[in-house]
This record gives C-alpha cells, structure tokens and sequence, in this order.
C-alpha cells in the first residue's frame, strides 16, 4: 500500500459526501419523496462516517503496518462504494434491485470495524509480552 493511499480515498471520499449531503438538501428534496430522501441522507452520512475513518486508518497503518489495518481499509472503501453507492443509484433511478448490493456494503462496514478491532486486540497483546 502506498503511504497516503488511505488519506487520498478518505479525502475525496469526504469532499463528495459533503457535495452530495448538499444536493440531497438543497436540491434533492423537490425531486423525490420524504423516505427516498432519508435514504439518500443514510447514505451520505454512513460515506462520511467511513470517509473520515479511511483518514485514521492511514494513520495507524503507517504508524503500524498492520495489513489487519490494511485490510479494513479497503473493507471501508468497498462498503462506501456498495452502501451509499447503492442508495445513490436507487434513490436518483428509482432502480430498485440495486438495494440487493445495499447489505454487501453494510457487511463490509462491519468487517472492517471488526478488522481494527483485531489489530488493536493483536497490538495491545503483543505490547504485555
């Protein structure tokens, strides 16, 4: 993994859930019902929540080179696209069985906060022996 890999996804990650946060509240909101727009916002929040955990995984993986760190990384990045991805899509097309990816992201969220929780459960063994 290249030094920064992490901080460039986290970065770009956040930017467009900011600009996406900001159309699905100023522009959004006159094109589609209220539920479709909480969906939206579900996946623009659970973007940014994982954007802003890609920045910390850069820092840990270069302070450790944990490839468990390494790892959730790529778990996050994956669940960023397939979750909020997958509500994007149906939400703008109206595509319904593209919500079939929606849990396949939502697992990968899940493994990659399962992932650090070993990294730190392995560090924190290795560090009383």
């Amino acid at each position: 993994m290249q030094q920064n890999y992490f901080l460039m996804i986290g970065s770009l990650s956040g930017m467009l859930a900011v600009m996406l946060g900001a159309f699905g509240a100023h522009g959004l909101e006159k094109l589609v019902d209220a539920k479709m727009l909480q969906r939206f916002h579900t996946g623009v929040e659970y973007q940014f929540y994982h954007s802003l955990a890609l920045l910390i995984i850069n820092i840990f993986y270069n302070q450790v080179k944990n490839k468990l760190i390494n790892y959730a990384g790529h778990a996050f990045t994956l669940g960023i696209v397939l979750f909020s991805g997958s509500l994007y899509v149906y939400v703008l097309t109206g595509y319904k069985s593209i919500v079939a990816v929606t849990p396949v992201g939502g697992a990968s969220f899940i493994i990659g906060w399962a992932l650090v929780f070993i990294a730190a459960l392995n560090s924190f063994n290795s560090e009383k022996i």
